[in-house]
Order: C-alpha cells, then structure tokens, then sequence
C-alpha cells in the first residue's frame, strides 16, 4: 500500500528514524524530518541512500531544524502532516549523575510533540518510540517471566532510563486521553535494537557487538536482553501508524526469546567464522562484573539486571498487525556486517 500524504519523522538523523523515513520513501509517503542542525541534512542523506533509497527519492525529504528542549520550529514541523512517528529520545551511552538528566527531557520531548501534532489540526495519529524498559523493569518479585503490553514499569525502584521511558509514555497516554480529541496515539516499545546502522556514527545499542567482534570484552556478564532488528521496529511502527487496530494500542518489538550474552557471541562466531575470532565465550562472576560497572559506565548500565532473566512477548503485533520480524540471530549478524563495511571493525 502507498499513499501520498506527509509524515514527520522526528530524529531523522539516529538509527531507527533513519529506517523509518528509509521505508517510508519505500511506500511512497512524503517525508519530513527533524534535526538540530541543517549542517546535519547531508548527513541524513547519506544514510538514506546507504539505507537503499534511490536519490530522487532522497532529494525529496524535508528537514526542519527543531531543538528537542525548545519550541521553536515544532509546529512548522507539524504543519499539514498527516502522521508523526516520534521517534526522536535521548539514550544514554552512560548512566547519568542525577536522573533528571534523563526523565525530564524524555517527558517533555514527547508532550511537546504531541501538542505540536494537535496544533496542527491535520495529524491522525502520532506514534510514539518508547521501550521495553518502561514494560518489563521494577518487579522484583514477579513469578512470571513473560511480559506484555499489559505491564508497566515500576518506577520507584528503577535506574534513570526506564524511568525516564516509562514516565515519557504515562505523560503520553495522560495527553492523549485529556487532549488528543480526534487525534489517536499508539506506541511500540522495543527491546534491544540491533541490525544494519547506516553511517559511522552508530547507536549506543550497537556496543556490544562492536565490542565483541574487536575483542575488547575480556569475558561476558551472565546478562539476558531482547533482540529486535532495527528494520523491523521501523516496520512495525509504519504498522502502528496506518492500522485502524493500532489506534489506543502499544506493541512489544522483540523477536523470539531474550538471549544471553553468552549466546549472542556464539551466534558471533557460528556465523560470522573467522571474522568472529576476537569474540569471546568465557562468563565472569557476577561481582566483577560489579566493580568493573564502577569504572565502565556502559557496563554500568545492566549491573542491576544481572541474572535476572525474563522474556518478552510480542503475539500482540503478530496477530493484530500482522507483523513478521527477522530472527535475533540474523539481527546480531546484520549488526557486525555494516559494523565492518563501515570500517568499525578491526
């Protein structure tokens, strides 16, 4: 199905949003995106056509240059689209020294492009990136591994990003269902995002394989995460945006049972062979990896979840969207693949 009518992208230049317009183009809707600078326009273009876009195609997208924490340029955003896939959040590469940092900008970035979206008078609906961090985090004593759309994070016990994601969508739905009138909001929470980055300039949650295949992890921490490939959240969220079903709905993106580190650096070197050589397999004790968390704050990030496996469940998109993503292994392997042909691999 194609269509005509404009979509504003927000965060046109990270790595979902550069897939989501990639697609777009694909089916035939007009684009507009945002980004902090025009400087950064080019940049956007290269990725798109990295991404497979033909030029004409890319010559034809918009940029608006919009500063996240100001209003200035959002309603010229906004203005005559007929959907916005806010996409655009911060994400920590660290953990932050006071959670502010993180909760207040993800909480007023999305209202203030729900209330530019509602200005505008022409958007049907708006779907919002949030995460599984603000479904699956804060339940301690939970007996059931799975998680849904039916639970949320809770909040009072829970580091600076599940925060932050969980309280951005609450303040979301709180809008919407206020003041969205006619205007219909959905959400897709993706697990961990893997699959083809489209520049040098690649996403936080690309890290770990990076630092796999260059062999720079001495040993992996006993660690479970969801896996999703970054072309099926874009996919997903086109879904999200069209479906008459989506309309009041949020939709887990993840791809079969969470993996361990373990495994993905099996799947590493199962499929990748000797391009894979530097990865390790050896496991480290859970208290090391704790004090080297102290001193790495990327390894910081999942101290907390150590040895706390769960699973995540995303029958909901199949069935209702029909949605059909990529194995998490082709996903991991798709991750080294542009890692190297964009030169970031040794």
């Amino acid at each position: 199905m194609t269509s005509n009518a404009l979509v504003l992208a927000t965060g046109g230049s990270g790595f979902v949003g550069s897939h989501c317009i990639a697609q777009l183009l694909e089916k035939g809707y007009r684009v507009r995106t945002t980004i902090r600078s025009l400087a950064r326009a080019d940049d956007v273009r290269k990725m798109l056509q990295a991404g497979g876009v033909g030029e004409e195609q890319v010559k034809g997208v918009e940029f608006c240059v919009v500063e996240l924490m100001k209003d200035d340029g959002w309603n010229e955003a906004c203005r005559e689209a007929s959907y916005v896939l806010h996409v655009a959040s911060p994400f920590p590469p660290a953990a932050p020294k006071h959670e502010d940092e993180l909760v207040v900008p993800a909480r007023e970035v999305t209202l203030r492009a729900l209330r530019a979206a509602k200005a505008a008078t022409t958007v049907k609906r708006v779907v919002v990136t949030s995460s599984f961090a603000a479904i699956g985090y804060g339940h301690p004593n939970r007996t059931n591994p799975t998680y849904t759309e039916k639970d949320w994070t809770q909040i009072e016990a829970v580091h600076a990003y599940p925060k932050s994601k969980t309280v951005a969508e609450r303040a979301a739905w709180d809008y919407i269902g206020k003041e969205g009138g006619e205007m219909k909001l959905a959400v897709v929470n993706p697990v961990a995002i893997f699959g083809p980055t489209l520049s040098k300039s690649y996403a936080t949650s690309l890290e770990l394989v990076l630092r796999l295949t260059n062999g720079t992890v001495p040993g992996l921490a006993k660690f479970n995460m969801g896996i999703v490939d970054v072309r099926d959240v874009a996919d997903l969220h086109i879904r999200a945006m069209t479906d008459p079903k989506a309309a009041g709905q949020r939709y887990l993106a993840v791809s079969g049972d969470f993996m361990s580190m373990r495994q993905v650096a099996l799947t590493l070197r199962e499929r990748l062979g000797d391009k894979a050589k530097q990865v390790t397999t050896q496991q480290i004790p859970d208290f090391i990896i704790r004090v080297v968390g102290f001193f790495d704050t990327t390894v910081g990030l999942i101290v907390d979840e150590l040895g706390n496996f769960k699973h995540a469940s995303s029958e909901k998109a199949k069935s209702e969207l029909g949605w059909q993503p990529r194995s998490r292994e082709d996903a991991i392997v798709a991750t080294a693949e542009s890692l190297k042909q964009f030169g970031l691999l040794k």
